[in-house]
C-alpha cells in the first residue's frame, strides 16, 4: 500500500493526462499523506519528551523558552514561505513533465536561500539581547530567552536548506525521505538535549549505578541540541533532494545556472503574500504571546505546553496539507482542473476527519498531555482547560490548513493570506485581548477557538467557489 513504485506510478498518470478512478485517487491522497503525517505526529511526541526536559528545570526555563519561541516561529515561517515559492513552480513543471525547467528552478531556489537565510541570521543575532523586554519578559527569564534566540538566530541558515529541501522533494512526490529526516531531527534534538541540558548525574539500572555525563547548560543547552540536530538533517536533506534525486538533482552534465528572471518574478509573487502573511500572522503570535505575558509565568507556560499538545492533534491536518500541495500543483502543471477539483475536495474532508477524531482524543486526554509535559500542577491544571476548549475548533483548524495548502498548490496565495490576516488580526487578538481580562489564559484559548472555527469557514466557501482555480487554463 505505501510503496514508492504505486505512488510514482499513480503520480505519472497525473502526468500523462491518465484517467484516475475514485479508488486511486483516494490511494495516491493516503500514499502520500500516511508518511508525512507519521513524521509529524513522531516528530510531536518526541517534541513531548524534548519539552518535557525543559519543563523538568522549573517554570522560568519554560517561561524563557515560551517567550521567544512565537519569534522563532516568525523567522521559520518567512524561510518556509520563501521555499514553497520556488517548490510550487517546481511541481508545476513536473507536471508538466518539462524536467529540466524544473531543475533551473532549483538553482535560483539555492541562490536565493542564501540571501534570504543570511538576512535572518543577521537580523535574529541583532535582536536576540533586547527581543525577551520586548515581549514583556521580566528580568527573571529574559538572559535564558536572550542566549536561546541568539543561538536560533545563528542556525537560521541550516532551518532554511532544510525547509527548501523539504519542500522540493514534497514537490515531487518524494514524502518519505523528508518525514525521515523530520524524525531524525526530533531523535537528535532529545538525544542532544539529554546530553545537553542536564549535568553530570547518577542513575540506577537494574542494579547498576551509572554515571550520564552531562554539560548542564540548561536552557542554553536545549538551544544547541535543536541547532545542531538541524545541522545534521539539513545536510542530509540537501543530499537526498540536489544529488541524489532523479529529477531535482542538479549535477547534471550541460546544465549551468543561467538566470531567468521570470523564475524570481514568479516565486516572487507566490511567496511574497506568504511571507508576508508569515510575518503577520508570527507578529499576530507575538502579539498574543505579549497578551499572556501579564497573566504570569504559569500562564506563560501553560500557554507554551498547551500549543506544544495541541500540536499532536493538527500536525495530521498539515501532513495531509502536503499530500494536497503536491496533487494539486502536479494537476496545475498537467492542466487537469477535473483533478485539481477532486483532490481539493477529497483532502480538505479527509483532513476535517482525522483532525476531528484527535479533537475528541485531545479534550479526553488533555490532563495525562499535559502531564507528560510538566511536574508542576497549577501549569497542568491551566493547560488541560485550555485544551479542552481548544478541541471544539479542531475539524475547521483542519479545513483552514488543508484549504490554505491546496491554493499554495494551485499558486493561489494573496487571498488566502488575506484570510488568515483578517482572521488572526481582527478575531483572534481582538477578542483575546478582550476576553483576557475578566477570564486570563482561559478566554485567550476561548478567542482561539472561534478564530479557528471562523477561519475554517471562510476558507470552505473560497474552496467551493473555486476561485483559486482561476489561473488553471480550462482542460482541453
Amino acid at each position: 500500500m505505501l510503496s514508492k513504485e504505486r505512488s510514482d506510478f499513480l503520480l505519472s498518470k497525473i502526468r500523462d493526462g491518465a484517467e484516475m478512478t475514485r479508488n486511486e485517487k483516494l490511494n495516491l491522497i493516503w500514499l502520500l499523506s500516511i508518511p508525512s503525517i507519521l513524521a509529524q505526529v513522531t516528530s510531536v511526541i518526541v517534541f513531548f519528551i524534548d519539552a518535557s526536559m525543559v519543563g523538568s528545570l522549573g517554570t522560568e526555563a519554560s517561561a524563557s523558552i515560551g517567550l521567544v519561541e512565537s519569534t522563532t516561529w516568525l523567522f521559520g515561517s518567512i524561510s518556509g514561505a520563501a521555499s514553497m515559492g520556488f517548490s510550487v513552480q517546481v511541481a508545476h513543471f513536473i507536471g508538466a513533465n518539462d524536467f529540466v525547467k524544473a531543475r533551473e528552478v532549483v538553482r535560483h531556489s539555492l541562490v536565493a536561500a542564501a540571501f534570504i537565510c543570511l538576512t535572518l541570521m543577521l537580523t535574529a543575532v541583532a535582536i536576540s539581547h533586547p527581543l525577551p523586554y520586548w515581549l514583556g519578559g521580566g528580568a527573571d527569564i529574559a538572559p535564558d530567552a536572550s542566549r536561546y534566540f541568539l543561538i536560533f538566530g545563528l542556525a537560521a541558515p541550516f532551518f532554511m536548506l532544510n525547509n527548501l529541501s523539504a519542500a522540493m522533494l514534497k514537490c515531487e512526490g518524494n514524502m518519505r525521505v523528508p518525514s525521515a529526516m523530520s524524525i531524525l531531527l526530533c531523535l537528535l534534538d532529545v538525544v542532544f538535549n539529554f546530553f545537553f541540558i542536564f549535568p553530570t548525574r547518577q542513575a540506577d539500572l537494574l542494579g547498576f549505578s551509572l554515571t550520564i555525563p552531562g554539560l548542564g547548560l540548561g536552557v542554553t543547552g536545549a538551544a544547541l541540541g535543536t541547532g545542531l540536530a538541524y545541522v545534521i538533517c539539513a545536510g542530509l536533506s540537501a543530499w537526498f533532494a540536489f544529488v541524489r534525486s532523479p529529477i531535482l538533482s542538479i549535477r547534471r552534465a550541460g546544465e549551468h545556472f543561467t538566470y531567468v528572471a521570470s523564475y524570481m518574478k514568479n516565486a516572487f509573487s507566490i511567496g511574497l503574500p506568504m511571507a508576508v502573511q508569515s510575518f503577520l500572522m508570527s507578529s499576530a503570535q507575538i502579539v498574543s504571546t505579549m497578551i499572556v505575558a501579564p497573566l504570569g509565568n504559569f500562564a506563560i507556560a501553560a500557554n507554551t505546553f498547551g500549543i506544544t499538545a495541541e500540536s499532536l492533534c493538527y500536525m495530521p491536518g498539515y501532513g495531509i496539507g502536503d499530500a494536497a500541495t503536491t496533487l494539486i500543483g502536479q494537476s496545475v502543471g498537467a492542466v487537469r482542473r477535473d483533478l485539481c477539483r477532486s483532490f481539493a475536495r477529497m483532502t480538505v474532508f479527509s483532513g476535517m476527519v482525522v483532525m476531528a477524531f484527535m479533537g475528541v482524543v485531545m479534550f479526553i486526554a488533555a490532563p495525562e498531555m499535559m502531564a507528560l509535559l510538566t511536574p508542576i500542577h497549577e501549569i497542568r491544571e491551566l493547560g488541560t482547560q485550555c485544551l479542552r476548549i481548544e478541541a471544539f475548533a479542531e475539524p475547521f483548524f483542519a479545513a483552514s490548513i488543508v484549504s490554505y495548502s491546496v491554493c499554495v498548490g494551485a499558486g493561489d496565495t494573496l487571498r488566502p493570506a488575506a484570510i488568515n490576516l483578517f482572521s488572526m488580526w481582527c478575531v483572534r487578538l481582538s477578542l483575546a485581548a478582550l476576553l483576557a481580562k475578566d477570564y486570563g489564559l482561559q478566554g485567550v484559548w476561548t478567542a482561539m477557538a472561534v478564530e479557528l472555527t471562523f477561519r475554517g469557514s471562510m476558507f470552505l466557501i473560497r474552496l467551493f467557489r473555486e476561485k483559486w482555480m482561476e489561473k488553471i487554463q480550462a482542460s482541453a
